[in-house]
């Protein structure tokens, strides 16, 4: 059965520790032999995978691989994929928006986590957030395609993730500095599935916090989409992320202040993705963004996360009430949008803009230097 609050104190610990022994082992092996590099070429064949599929063009163990992890999610159904596609048609641009930045910050809060980006070379340095934006987008992207759940797209780059975390995972092992009685294992199955709970119903909160109305069966169809992401993932059943949307937050809500910790690590990666930011929102736009984003994850997480502050903080409760101080203050692209919204929810049109805005990173993103596919580690490049 998912991971449930009757025992989820006992399971969070044996999760720390757990890997992904069918996805390490091949990627061992791959590490070992030096063939990363082709099979990260091979990863811009991969379109599509199904049970079943014929792929002759692939090494046989990557094949037999990539059967076995093209099974379907445990207990799926036609009415789950329904309900994902109307919450996409409804809330596509600004939860694609949210994903990339409320929940890539809410992942450098779990201190293992942050450690393990750091620590893992371009993932972690200057370049990280672009790069890691650049794969998470590319799960994003797909997830609001009408057919993710059914076409075997989102299946295969999943899985794609799946064996980068291994590459992780292995390259620590194979190196000798990973100090396990410390950390667990990097991307642990509790991280995974942690991650999936920040993806999901950390989003949710944080559209709430902004005063986006979800109902209850477009809450249900995103949480069953992370649910299958969880799954692709190589998370055994047991862990899997539950399919209930309330079950989800409240484990998510209880567990939270367990999980995240300020840390260096965390403040570090979350200073590198505002840079990032940066570069398509300057100026008082990027002030905007940043103040919306640290309402929709909260001041105490915000932070935790050494979001920084500015004066449109100030303007956050008043233009809620409908004061419109944030186009008195801010001015600019959203100071505009804020005062034009006087009497209603100031994020809808602040959201617009920015969800625009986000699309043009993302785009950038997934094509420069066309890093368009995950990719997965052949060696560390510590730069801690």
């Amino acid at each position: 059965m998912p991971l449930s609050a009757q025992y989820v104190t006992q399971e969070l610990e044996a999760a720390s520790k757990a890997g992904d022994p069918e996805a390490d082992a091949l990627v061992s092996d791959l590490i070992d032999k030096q063939e990363i590099d082709g099979v990260n070429a091979l990863f811009r064949t991969i379109g599509t995978i199904r049970p079943g599929q014929d792929n002759p063009h692939l090494p046989p163990r990557l094949a037999e691989f990539l059967d076995k992890a093209a099974a379907e999610p445990p207990g799926w159904s036609p009415a789950d994929v329904k309900a994902a596609q109307k919450f996409f048609s409804r809330h596509k641009g600004e939860v694609s928006m949210l994903q990339g930045t409320v929940g890539l910050i809410g992942t450098y809060l779990s201190p293992t986590g942050a450690f393990t980006l750091r620590s893992t070379g371009r993932l972690g340095g200057v370049e990280g957030p672009g790069r890691r934006l650049s794969q998470s987008s590319r799960l994003f992207i797909d997830m609001d395609e009408p057919d993710a759940m059914t076409s075997g797209k989102l299946a295969a780059n999943v899985t794609k993730v799946r064996l980068v975390h291994a590459s992780v995972r292995q390259l620590h092992k194979k190196s000798g500095k990973w100090d396990y009685a410390t950390h667990g294992e990097p991307v642990s199955q509790k991280y995974t599935t942690g991650a999936a709970c920040v993806f999901s119903v950390q989003v949710l909160q944080a559209m709430r916090n902004l005063g986006i109305d979800v109902s209850k069966d477009d809450a249900h169809g995103f949480v069953c989409a992370w649910h299958y992401v969880n799954h692709y993932l190589g998370t055994p059943e047991k862990w899997l992320l539950p399919k209930d949307a309330d079950e989800v937050d409240r484990l998510w809500t209880k567990e939270r202040d367990n999980e995240w910790k300020k840390t260096e690590d965390g403040v570090y990666m979350t200073a590198q993705a505002v840079k990032y930011y940066k570069k398509f929102l300057p100026g008082p736009s990027h002030d905007a963004f940043i103040a919306m984003v640290r309402t929709a994850l909260t001041d105490k997480y915000a932070d935790m996360a050494g979001l920084p502050k500015g004066v449109l903080d100030l303007a956050a409760k008043p233009i809620a009430t409908g004061h419109g101080l944030a186009g008195k203050v801010g001015g600019g692209l959203f100071g505009g949008a804020a005062e034009k919204a006087t009497g209603v929810n100031p994020y809808k049109d602040i959201l617009g803009i920015a969800s625009g805005a986000y699309r043009e990173m993302m785009r950038y993103a997934v094509t420069h230097d066309q890093d368009d596919q995950p990719q997965m580690h052949q060696e560390l490049d510590d730069n801690r």
